[in-house]
């Protein structure tokens, strides 16, 4: 929650703002208005041949874990750029990102998930500091009992599924 005010440092109250239907932090001195948004995450499946990349997390939350390269965006980048950056930052890697692969939502810690389909020219990768290593998998193998996240497993089956059919097209989900 949000105590004080950005523009004059004085306290925040929480109430719906005249015209608007979302209660907001408001200012009682100078009248701003805080708005919170969700966060957005940009990613990465990366894939070579008929294997996907999967890294294990070096931090919380689900250390030890395996997940995806991705991230928070940073301000001033696209969404291409965001996720092309963490891609290499946690595994090295710059791939080929053919298109928006999947959007997943997470409304409870207000998050939105951007993973971009991404084919790599080598089996090739280096982990980064928020990586404690990395492996592909083959489609067959893919260790589903060690997913970090909700919109990790979701991304995977829509690949797995699509790979099946011969298929491959954005998908959209939630949690």
């Amino acid at each position: 929650m949000i105590q004080f005010c950005a523009q004059c440092g004085s306290d925040m109250t929480y109430q719906i703002p005249e015209g608007d239907t979302v209660t907001r932090a408001v200012c009682g001195s100078c009248g701003y208005i805080a708005y919170e948004n969700p966060k957005i995450i940009t990613g990465v499946l990366p894939v070579y041949q008929d294997q996907v990349l999967l890294c294990k997390r070096a931090i919380e939350p689900k250390k030890n874990w395996l997940t995806l390269p991705s991230g928070f965006m940073e301000c001033n980048e696209t969404l291409e750029s965001g996720a092309l950056r963490e891609a290499y930052e946690e595994v090295g890697i710059v791939p080929n990102l053919k298109f928006l692969f999947c959007t997943y939502s997470v409304s409870r810690v207000s998050q939105v998930y951007c993973l971009f389909l991404g084919e790599l020219d080598a089996p090739e990768f280096k982990a980064g500091p928020e990586t404690l290593s990395a492996a592909f998998y083959s489609i067959s193998k893919i260790p589903w009992d060690q997913l970090a996240f909700s919109s990790v497993r979701f991304a995977l089956r829509q690949y797995v599924d699509q790979h099946a059919r011969g298929e491959s097209y954005c998908v959209s989900g939630s949690e």
